[in-house]
């Protein structure tokens, strides 16, 4: 899919009424092909798009299409530049110094500098040196051209940015020994965590400006830098203890607003998460709250954004607290506009339904969503791995239906389809399962053979030893054990 049906298909709904309004500022009694091809990529499959232009210009050159497309693209740019211009100051900044540039090209001075001062406050704002850099230099070239300006201002204004350039690269040094440290270091132990007292150390090592030490820009750099770290190492005892100390100290130092909202919803989220991982379930949903809260704040400035996440937490901690709640959310979920238009999100949808009706033995449920899973735009394309697992999945599902005969047809094409992928060490518990499931179906009952029995012990055990949550789509031990009578059910936390 290219550029231009992928854009009309993320655009939400006052995205679009905004582009009608804007397509519609020019009065035209023709047909408006533009709009027409708009609605189609709205509704239809992309790669209809093509049949649907020959219908528009039958006989023509392809330039007609390519010259149709352009419009519609520079149309949908121009409206969604104008519907979020001013979203958070960096946009804001930019579109400012856009205007300043367009009245200085007409020469109308006085207009010109109007919108360099106002990009000049947002960019203070937002503390961005090397958009002020930019400004700086903007005031001292007009300055040539009118007396109003004192250059010798803009100078030392130049230079005194430049120190604070000198002081982000010291602070990009800083973030980088940091980073590197955090690294070799070895894993922290969860009953006492040098983590901060590391940071302390390193940052007193480096930086020796006490002003730059408590700059909100070095604070939530180093935050940004230690949770990549910790998450990368799966360090999520330390993660968690990390984040709700120092998301405590941002909110107590009043460090959060409109500018960097969304670097708070992004704590948030890894607090979320982070408390799931390390197995505070009932702490993570109160945690989930809080940022939906937030999400509702600056008119939901961010809320489409971080409205995957939010609807992932919920789901990931009652997929283990009360699965029935899961399933609730998931099946209102799937009716949402966000989602229909968004194939990662339908992806999330089905698989956690047919992961939680799997779960839940709702076999015939579970099927269902397996086999939309498949449908799905992008599936032949997704990684392999995944496809394999989920592929795996289903023939679980169809196993307990007593669909042998599909599982033969399905398994022989998923090793042949696979082969490279379940000679790699990696997936031997995929190959494993495999190989238990085959026998399993070539006897009456399984039961009966005592090596059977034995062998599917030994990879339920293996399994307990080597498995992990990351990755996983189907629990093969605990299947494993199920039929071997003695299924572990997670424990309410």
């Amino acid at each position: 899919m290219d550029h231009l049906p992928r854009l009309v298909r993320s655009m939400n709904k006052e995205q679009v009424r905004y582009f009608k309004l804007f397509a519609a500022r020019t009065s035209q009694s023709f047909e408006r092909k533009d709009l027409r091809l708009f609605d189609f990529l709205r509704k239809h499959d992309p790669e209809k798009e093509e049949d649907f232009l020959l219908k528009l210009y039958p006989g023509a050159s392809k330039n007609a299409w390519y010259r149709l497309r352009n419009r519609l693209l520079g149309d949908l740019n121009k409206s969604l530049s104008v519907l979020h211009y001013d979203d958070d100051a960096f946009i804001h900044a930019c579109h400012m110094l856009a205007l300043f540039r367009y009245f200085y090209s007409r020469n109308l001075l006085q207009e010109a500098r109007y919108y360099l001062r106002r990009c000049e406050r947002s960019a203070e704002s937002i503390e961005n040196y090397e958009l002020l850099d930019l400004v700086y230099g903007e005031y001292i070239r007009i300055s040539h051209e009118s007396l109003q300006i004192d250059p010798q201002t803009y100078v030392e204004k130049r230079k005194e940015n430049r120190r604070r350039l000198e002081d982000l690269r010291a602070i990009d040094d800083l973030l980088a020994v940091v980073t590197y440290r955090l690294k070799t270091t070895q894993n922290f132990s969860p009953d006492r965590n040098p983590l901060l007292d590391l940071l302390k150390k390193t940052t007193d090592d480096f930086i020796k400006d006490r002003d730059l030490k408590n700059s909100p820009l070095l604070r939530f750099r180093i935050y940004r830098a230690v949770s990549q770290v910790l998450l990368q190492r799966h360090e999520y005892k330390p993660l968690e203890q990390y984040l709700l100390r120092t998301y405590r100290e941002f909110e107590r130092d009043r460090l959060f607003n409109r500018g960097n909202h969304d670097t708070r919803l992004q704590m948030l989220t890894y607090i979320v998460n982070t408390l799931f991982k390390t197995d505070k379930l009932r702490q993570s949903l109160q945690w989930a709250a809080r940022l939906k809260a937030a999400m509702e704040e600056y008119n939901q400035l961010l809320f489409d954004k971080y409205f995957f996440f939010y609807y992932n937490a919920l789901v990931i901690n009652y997929s283990v607290l009360d699965p029935a709640q899961a399933i609730t959310i998931l099946e209102d979920l799937k009716d949402q506009a966000r989602i229909k238009t968004n194939a990662y999100y339908l992806w999330f949808v089905h698989l956690n339904l047919a992961v939680l009706h799997f779960d839940q033995k709702h076999f015939k449920e579970a099927i269902r969503h397996f086999g939309k899973l498949s449908m799905l735009d992008g599936f032949k394309n997704a990684d392999p791995s995944l496809r394999l697992k989920i592929s795996i999945g289903e023939l679980l599902n169809r196993y307990e239906l007593q669909q042998a005969d599909v599982i033969e047809y399905k398994m022989t094409r998923l090793k042949k389809e696979y082969k490279s992928l379940l000679a790699n060490e990696d997936h031997r518990a995929e190959k494993e399962i495999l190989d238990l499931l085959r026998r399993m179906l070539n006897l009456a009952d399984y039961r009966s053979d005592e090596k059977l029995m034995e062998k599917m012990q030994v990879f339920a055990d293996w399994m307990r030893k080597n498995e992990s949550d990351d990755g996983v789509i189907i629990d093969y031990g605990n299947w494993i054990r199920g039929k071997l009578g003695r299924s572990e059910r997670p424990a309410d936390r």
